[in-house]
């Protein structure tokens, strides 16, 4: 008799469909986030021996729109810096801002291998566990590589874990700094949509001999909806507010920083 554990057994919807619906969902996500401003707070912070934060930056960014309607990030609190070993300025965060939100909508499945590894627990939410990986990279676009968690329940993504690559390798997300992973957690907003809150990634710089532990946390806050209305998803998308008890679920626990 065999003292092995019994296989995990499958999802009750084919993974096709299961991959399917949540990259329907991201495409109503990504549509509805650029109707609402929030605050996004950029913090990077250098270690010392002890363990303890020894220097850090700190930016303050909100959406808003030029004269022709576009959308960029505007510098509302003068970027801070007490770092003791890299001088940033707010420009050289530009591959956060290059870094989309939603890699795998509709239109971007067919760039991609997905493959089902099982499931597990984000807080208090069952999920199923997909790895994702670029069918090929490009030298002008960057290709998410990573795992995301989708809600088994409501087939929504609620967590990321990866980093983006070109065929130039691991994309760099803040000039002269090591940082490519990263991990995302989403948050229920107006118990209709999943937008990114959290993300965080860990890392060591190496600088004349020394070995200098630095992390990059951002955090988005404060969203409130604008002036026009999302549209109304078409037959090819799931109408996010499908999900009746959205507003009571509780959101993927985040890392305490």
């Amino acid at each position: 008799m065999s003292n092995e554990p019994e296989p995990e057994a499958p999802p009750t919807l084919p993974e096709a469909e299961i991959i399917k619906r949540f990259a329907q969902k991201e495409d109503t996500y990504l549509m509805a986030r650029t109707h609402y401003f929030y605050r996004k707070t950029i913090r990077i912070e250098e270690f010392g021996p002890d363990g303890k934060v020894a220097g850090e930056f700190l930016l303050v960014t909100e959406p808003t729109r030029d004269t022709e309607g576009k959308i960029f990030e505007k510098v509302v609190e003068r970027p801070k810096s007490t770092l003791q070993h890299t001088d940033l300025r707010a420009e050289d965060l530009e591959g956060l801002q290059r870094a989309p939100a939603y890699a795998l909508t509709t239109g971007n499945l067919s760039k991609y291998d997905l493959k089902y590894l099982g499931k597990e627990q984000v807080d208090e939410i069952d999920c199923y566990i997909f790895q994702v990986k670029p069918k090929v990279v490009e030298r002008t676009k960057a290709y998410f590589d990573g795992v995301v968690w989708v809600d088994a329940k409501y087939l929504e993504i609620v967590k990321t874990y990866g980093k983006w690559v070109t065929d130039m390798g691991d994309m760099k997300a803040v000039a002269d700094l090591p940082f490519s992973f990263f991990e995302t957690y989403r948050d229920n907003v107006d118990g209709k949509y999943w937008f990114p809150s959290y993300s965080r990634s860990d890392d060591t710089l190496t600088l004349k001999g020394l070995q200098i532990p630095v992390r990059v946390v951002i955090k988005w806050t404060d969203f409130k909806q604008i002036g026009d209305t999302p549209q109304k998803p078409t037959a090819q998308t799931a109408p996010a507010n499908q999900n009746p008890a959205a507003q009571a679920q509780s959101p993927p626990a985040k890392p305490q920083d």
